[in-house]
């Protein structure tokens, strides 16, 4: 990373369902195999695809998203992310185009190519089709204002058309094709195996991995791939200047129920001074001993309600923890970990933390889906009132008691809403906060631990 090189390549395609998320994770499984040292990259907020490059193919994995940062930070985390690999493989969202709001590039996959100077391949779906993909092609080139697309690789296409349809686009498009991959018959390329299951609910997928790794390594070339990913220009971006502070304890809720985590909030907090102390809302009975902050991430707890309403003596240490005023920051899975009750897919209620007054229930649709823009409108454990904060929501529970000391507004159109129940040193809620988005408020919630730190030591 001395001199800054940073290969890389952004997987795209024209539209969701082409096969790009599976196809990703069998080219990092077969560039695995070929003793690459990788690192990998989701764009957007999601944090189903990044789990399966972490837990299936055993690579750390992030997200970068142009709505949550700005340019240089979000080069920067790209740089930091692949720091000490060999390649780094970005994984697109939704159509190459498809950007805030449906008629917006904001947040797109072609913006964040664009933000990072990443050579792209379009992966295209040509099932029912053969030249007709050349044409689909062709308009997404001339679509771009940068000419970012330099590869294809052709999914779902049988041996034998496989050659024609490469000499073709390559004759009249300035792209190369890269490969293909064969319609296969055992069901390996069906996308309800990624992106809708978490990867313990498929537990065959890293043998399904291995076995298209083995098909890509016969049908695309990755030598030329490495090749293109080798013309990536250097990123030197250093990251936003940040206030840290002395060492101090957070604990930090992670099991089957709590495991939505971007992996650059962590990496913040250490960077700030937090000592990361991960323990199970399921399995264990207390919080980390010297712990002074509790995060309570997202996840499944709806899915876990028996086991965890049973756990009573971590209900009963949560609660108390967070009454004594142990700064706390619950999202989501957390929030509805900290009700009176939370009802589990069948819709029975079990008791839960009883830290707040309400119950949370099942709803029968998604719930406030999408990107918004945090205000505060009064003092939190963030900073004071109208700070701002971008932050991602995506639920199907809902609460009966949801706070209102934020206001969330989505960034296309005028809907907003209240949400965020602040009451001394908790703030907890459905929305999922980006730490690097603003730094300010990670760096005032390590200072309210290390103010708890110290009147323990002062009260004995």
């Amino acid at each position: 990373m001395e001199n800054h090189k940073l290969p890389r390549l952004l997987l795209a395609a024209p539209g969701s369902g082409s096969g790009k998320t599976l196809i990703a994770c069998g080219l990092l499984e077969a560039l695995k195999e070929e003793g690459i040292r990788l690192s990998s990259f989701k764009c957007g907020p999601d944090y189903i695809d990044p789990m399966f490059h972490r837990t299936v193919l055993g690579l750390p994995s992030r997200n970068l998203d142009s709505f949550f940062t700005d340019k240089p930070t979000l080069r920067f985390l790209l740089r930091q992310g692949a720091e000490g690999t060999e390649l780094s493989v970005i994984e697109g969202v939704m159509g190459y185009y498809d950007g805030l709001g449906g008629t917006s590039r904001r947040g797109s996959t072609s913006e964040i190519a664009e933000w990072t100077e990443t050579p792209v391949v379009l992966i295209v779906n040509c099932r029912g089709m053969s030249l007709s993909a050349a044409a689909l092609i062709k308009g997404f080139l001339e679509y771009q204002r940068t000419p970012l697309i330099r590869g294809v690789i052709l999914n779902q296409v049988s041996p034998m058309m496989y050659g024609p349809m490469k000499k073709a686009i390559e004759e009249e498009l300035p792209v190369k094709v890269y490969g293909y991959v064969p319609r296969l018959s055992d069901g390996l390329l069906e996308s309800r195996h990624l992106g809708l299951k978490r990867p313990e609910e498929a537990a065959d997928l890293s043998e399904r991995l291995k076995r298209l790794a083995a098909v890509l390594k016969e049908t695309v070339e990755l030598s030329g791939l490495m090749a293109l990913a080798a013309e990536a220009p250097p990123i030197r971006e250093q990251g936003p200047a940040l206030k840290g502070g002395g060492p101090v304890k957070v604990a930090v809720a992670s099991d089957e129920a709590f495991d939505f985590y971007y992996e650059d909030n962590l990496g913040l907090l250490r960077r700030l001074g937090a000592e990361l102390c991960f323990f199970s809302p399921l399995k264990d009975h207390a919080l980390p001993e010297g712990a002074c902050g509790l995060i309570l991430g997202g996840g499944y707890p709806e899915l876990y309600a028996e086991a965890l309403s049973e756990n009573r003596k971590m209900r009963e240490a949560v609660k108390k923890a967070v009454e004594e005023g142990l700064p706390c920051l619950a999202e989501c899975g957390g929030f509805l970990y900290l009700h009176e009750t939370l009802e589990d897919d069948t819709g029975r209620p079990w008791p839960m933390a009883g830290v707040i007054e309400g119950r949370a229930y099942k709803t029968d649709s998604l719930r406030r889906f999408g990107y918004v823009t945090l205000t505060a409108k009064e003092e939190s454990l963030l900073g004071p009132a109208g700070e701002q904060f971008p932050a991602h929501e995506f639920h199907y529970w809902d609460s009966t008691e949801n706070g209102a000391a934020f206001t969330a507004k989505k960034p296309s159109g005028s809907r907003s809403w209240d949400c965020m129940v602040n009451r001394g040193r908790l703030l907890a809620g459905f929305p999922h906060l980006y730490y690097y988005g603003n730094p300010r408020g990670a760096e005032r919630f390590l200072a309210a631990c290390r103010g708890f730190g110290k009147e323990k030591e002062q009260n004995g």
